[in-house]
Protein backbone atom coordinates (compact mmCIF):
# COMPACT_ATOMS: atom_id res chain seq x y z
CA UNK A 1 0.00 0.00 0.00
CA UNK A 2 1.14 3.18 -0.85
CA UNK A 3 1.89 6.63 2.19
CA UNK A 4 -0.76 8.22 0.76
CA UNK A 5 -3.34 5.32 1.10
CA UNK A 6 -1.99 4.52 4.43
CA UNK A 7 -2.63 8.19 5.22
CA UNK A 8 -5.76 8.15 4.05
CA UNK A 9 -7.19 5.01 5.57
CA UNK A 10 -5.19 6.43 9.29
CA UNK A 11 -6.73 9.15 9.03
CA UNK A 12 -10.37 7.37 9.20
CA UNK A 13 -9.96 4.86 11.50
CA UNK A 14 -7.00 5.37 13.21
CA UNK A 15 -6.41 1.75 13.54
CA UNK A 16 -3.22 -0.10 15.05
CA UNK A 17 -2.17 -1.83 12.37
CA UNK A 18 -2.79 1.19 9.76
CA UNK A 19 -0.12 3.36 12.03
CA UNK A 20 2.22 0.23 12.40
CA UNK A 21 2.65 0.04 8.36
CA UNK A 22 3.14 3.72 8.91
CA UNK A 23 6.03 3.78 11.41
CA UNK A 24 7.73 1.19 9.28
CA UNK A 25 7.34 3.22 6.15
CA UNK A 26 9.13 6.00 7.60
CA UNK A 27 11.40 4.27 9.46
CA UNK A 28 14.06 4.84 7.83
CA UNK A 29 14.05 8.61 8.03
CA UNK A 30 14.32 8.31 11.88
CA UNK A 31 17.57 6.59 11.24
CA UNK A 32 18.99 9.16 8.62
CA UNK A 33 18.11 11.80 11.12
CA UNK A 34 19.28 9.82 13.95
CA UNK A 35 22.68 9.31 11.82
CA UNK A 36 23.45 12.51 11.34
CA UNK A 37 22.88 13.40 15.01
CA UNK A 38 25.25 10.36 15.48
CA UNK A 39 28.29 11.61 13.55
CA UNK A 40 27.91 14.60 16.24
CA UNK A 41 27.51 12.71 19.76
CA UNK A 42 29.04 9.10 18.53
CA UNK A 43 31.59 9.28 21.66
CA UNK A 44 28.78 9.63 23.74
CA UNK A 45 25.63 8.02 22.90
CA UNK A 46 25.08 4.56 21.01
CA UNK A 47 23.55 4.86 17.45
CA UNK A 48 20.44 2.23 18.53
CA UNK A 49 19.74 4.50 21.51
CA UNK A 50 19.23 7.79 18.90
CA UNK A 51 16.88 5.80 16.99
CA UNK A 52 14.81 4.45 19.77
CA UNK A 53 14.57 8.17 21.17
CA UNK A 54 13.75 9.49 18.00
CA UNK A 55 10.86 6.36 17.25
CA UNK A 56 8.88 8.69 20.12
CA UNK A 57 9.12 11.85 17.89
CA UNK A 58 8.29 9.75 14.60
CA UNK A 59 4.70 8.69 16.99
CA UNK A 60 4.13 11.74 17.74
CA UNK A 61 4.21 13.25 14.61
CA UNK A 62 1.80 10.60 12.70
CA UNK A 63 -0.93 11.57 15.68
CA UNK A 64 -0.78 15.03 14.94
CA UNK A 65 0.03 14.93 11.09
CA UNK A 66 -2.72 16.78 9.31
CA UNK A 67 -2.22 15.55 5.61
CA UNK A 68 -4.81 18.43 4.28
CA UNK A 69 -2.12 20.70 5.35
CA UNK A 70 0.50 21.91 2.83
CA UNK A 71 3.30 20.40 4.32
CA UNK A 72 4.70 17.35 3.46
CA UNK A 73 4.97 14.68 6.74
CA UNK A 74 8.59 14.04 5.73
CA UNK A 75 9.09 18.13 6.66
CA UNK A 76 6.81 17.66 9.43
CA UNK A 77 8.47 14.93 11.19
CA UNK A 78 11.60 15.59 10.74
CA UNK A 79 11.62 18.65 13.87
CA UNK A 80 9.35 16.38 15.80
CA UNK A 81 12.21 13.29 15.65
CA UNK A 82 15.20 15.31 16.04
CA UNK A 83 13.40 17.75 18.67
CA UNK A 84 12.87 14.15 20.50
CA UNK A 85 16.14 13.08 20.23
CA UNK A 86 17.49 16.64 21.72
CA UNK A 87 15.00 16.25 24.65
CA UNK A 88 16.19 13.37 25.80
CA UNK A 89 19.62 13.78 25.34
CA UNK A 90 18.81 17.48 27.60
CA UNK A 91 16.99 14.81 30.30
CA UNK A 92 19.48 12.31 30.05
CA UNK A 93 21.96 15.37 31.24
CA UNK A 94 24.70 12.76 29.50
CA UNK A 95 27.13 15.99 28.86
CA UNK A 96 30.23 15.85 31.56
CA UNK A 97 30.56 19.14 33.90
CA UNK A 98 34.05 19.75 32.55
CA UNK A 99 32.45 19.98 28.74
CA UNK A 100 29.71 22.26 30.16
CA UNK A 101 32.67 24.42 31.80
CA UNK A 102 34.37 24.54 29.16
CA UNK A 103 31.89 25.87 26.81
CA UNK A 104 30.60 28.93 29.50
CA UNK A 105 34.05 29.80 29.26
CA UNK A 106 33.89 29.96 25.11
CA UNK A 107 30.79 31.53 25.10
CA UNK A 108 31.53 33.95 27.94
CA UNK A 109 34.33 35.11 25.63
CA UNK A 110 32.75 34.97 22.43
CA UNK A 111 30.03 37.08 23.71
CA UNK A 112 32.53 39.70 25.18
CA UNK A 113 34.04 39.91 22.67
CA UNK A 114 31.35 40.32 20.06
CA UNK A 115 28.73 42.52 21.76
CA UNK A 116 32.30 44.58 22.23
CA UNK A 117 33.48 45.11 18.99
CA UNK A 118 30.25 44.57 16.85
CA UNK A 119 31.75 42.42 14.63
CA UNK A 120 33.00 38.35 14.47
CA UNK A 121 35.58 37.40 17.25
CA UNK A 122 38.80 35.99 15.47
CA UNK A 123 40.48 33.16 16.76
CA UNK A 124 43.61 34.90 18.41
CA UNK A 125 41.31 37.37 20.48
CA UNK A 126 39.48 34.63 21.96
CA UNK A 127 42.73 32.71 22.78
CA UNK A 128 43.84 36.04 24.10
CA UNK A 129 41.13 36.35 26.27
CA UNK A 130 40.78 33.02 28.21
CA UNK A 131 44.59 32.95 28.34
CA UNK A 132 45.31 30.16 26.49
CA UNK A 133 46.95 29.31 23.32
CA UNK A 134 45.15 29.16 19.57
CA UNK A 135 46.05 25.54 19.45
CA UNK A 136 44.60 24.93 23.05
CA UNK A 137 41.70 26.81 22.07
CA UNK A 138 41.00 24.77 18.78
CA UNK A 139 41.07 21.34 20.97
CA UNK A 140 38.67 23.56 23.54
CA UNK A 141 36.23 24.06 20.68
CA UNK A 142 36.44 20.08 19.73
CA UNK A 143 35.49 19.07 23.23
CA UNK A 144 32.58 21.07 23.31
CA UNK A 145 31.48 20.03 19.58
CA UNK A 146 28.38 18.07 21.02
CA UNK A 147 27.40 20.27 23.39
CA UNK A 148 27.26 23.29 21.35
CA UNK A 149 24.97 21.25 18.55
CA UNK A 150 22.08 20.31 21.40
CA UNK A 151 22.65 24.06 22.78
CA UNK A 152 21.99 25.73 19.49
CA UNK A 153 19.32 23.51 18.61
CA UNK A 154 17.40 23.76 21.71
CA UNK A 155 17.34 27.18 21.60
CA UNK A 156 15.45 27.53 18.17
CA UNK A 157 13.27 24.96 18.92
CA UNK A 158 12.45 26.72 22.58
CA UNK A 159 11.57 30.16 20.68
CA UNK A 160 9.80 28.66 17.38
CA UNK A 161 9.20 25.49 15.61
CA UNK A 162 10.41 27.54 11.73
CA UNK A 163 11.45 24.08 10.46
CA UNK A 164 7.78 22.65 10.40
CA UNK A 165 6.93 25.24 7.54
CA UNK A 166 2.90 25.47 7.74
CA UNK A 167 2.53 28.71 5.81
CA UNK A 168 -1.12 28.77 6.19
CA UNK A 169 -1.35 32.03 8.40
CA UNK A 170 -4.78 31.90 8.81
CA UNK A 171 -4.41 28.84 11.24
CA UNK A 172 -2.44 29.83 13.71
CA UNK A 173 -1.76 33.70 12.95
CA UNK A 174 1.05 34.44 16.20
CA UNK A 175 2.65 31.03 15.78
CA UNK A 176 3.24 31.79 12.19
CA UNK A 177 4.73 35.16 12.43
CA UNK A 178 6.59 33.96 15.85
CA UNK A 179 8.26 31.41 12.65
CA UNK A 180 8.75 33.90 10.11
CA UNK A 181 10.05 35.79 12.74
CA UNK A 182 12.55 32.92 13.81
CA UNK A 183 13.56 32.31 10.34
CA UNK A 184 14.12 35.53 9.24
CA UNK A 185 16.32 36.24 12.45
CA UNK A 186 18.23 32.82 11.96
CA UNK A 187 18.79 33.97 7.79
CA UNK A 188 20.51 37.00 8.80
CA UNK A 189 22.40 35.96 11.84
CA UNK A 190 23.92 32.76 9.30
CA UNK A 191 24.56 35.88 6.50
CA UNK A 192 26.84 37.57 8.83
CA UNK A 193 28.98 34.62 9.79
CA UNK A 194 32.60 34.56 8.84
CA UNK A 195 32.72 33.01 5.11
CA UNK A 196 34.01 29.24 6.16
CA UNK A 197 31.88 28.56 9.06
CA UNK A 198 28.63 29.89 6.89
CA UNK A 199 29.46 27.63 4.21
CA UNK A 200 29.45 24.84 6.87
CA UNK A 201 26.57 25.81 8.31
CA UNK A 202 24.81 25.90 4.44
CA UNK A 203 26.28 22.74 3.48
CA UNK A 204 25.61 20.72 7.07
CA UNK A 205 22.11 21.61 7.79
CA UNK A 206 20.42 22.60 4.27
CA UNK A 207 22.72 20.61 2.23
CA UNK A 208 22.44 18.06 4.78
CA UNK A 209 26.02 17.06 3.89
CA UNK A 210 28.24 14.91 6.35
CA UNK A 211 31.46 16.20 8.02
CA UNK A 212 33.91 13.41 5.29
CA UNK A 213 32.04 15.38 2.44
CA UNK A 214 31.89 18.64 3.56
CA UNK A 215 35.42 18.30 4.38
CA UNK A 216 36.25 16.87 0.85
CA UNK A 217 34.37 19.74 -1.03
CA UNK A 218 35.96 22.44 1.28
CA UNK A 219 39.81 21.14 1.31
CA UNK A 220 40.28 20.87 5.36
CA UNK A 221 40.09 18.07 7.49
CA UNK A 222 37.23 16.44 9.42
CA UNK A 223 38.30 17.89 13.05
CA UNK A 224 38.84 21.37 11.41
CA UNK A 225 35.06 21.18 10.37
CA UNK A 226 34.15 20.48 13.72
CA UNK A 227 36.01 23.14 15.10
CA UNK A 228 34.79 25.77 12.86
CA UNK A 229 31.21 24.33 13.26
CA UNK A 230 31.23 24.62 16.60
CA UNK A 231 32.40 28.49 16.62
CA UNK A 232 29.22 29.27 14.29
CA UNK A 233 27.16 27.47 16.47
CA UNK A 234 28.33 29.61 19.50
CA UNK A 235 27.92 32.94 17.31
CA UNK A 236 24.68 32.06 16.55
CA UNK A 237 23.27 31.06 19.74
CA UNK A 238 24.74 34.46 21.15
CA UNK A 239 23.11 36.28 18.56
CA UNK A 240 19.98 34.86 19.10
CA UNK A 241 20.19 35.19 22.81
CA UNK A 242 20.79 38.80 22.38
CA UNK A 243 17.73 39.47 19.90
CA UNK A 244 15.63 37.38 22.14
Amino acid sequence: MQNSALWDKYVKTRDKQVKDQLIIAYIDLVKIIAGRLYNNYGNHIEFDDLVSYGIFGLLDAIDKFDPTKNVKFETYAYIRVRGAIIDQLRNLDWIPRSVRQKYKKLEEAYKTIENKSGRSANDEEVALTLGISVDELNDMLSDVHSFTVVSLEEKILNNANFAIIDDDINSEPQQYFEQEEMKGILVDSISNLPEREKKIISLYYYSELTYKEISSIMGISESRISQLHTKAIMRLKTRLEKIS
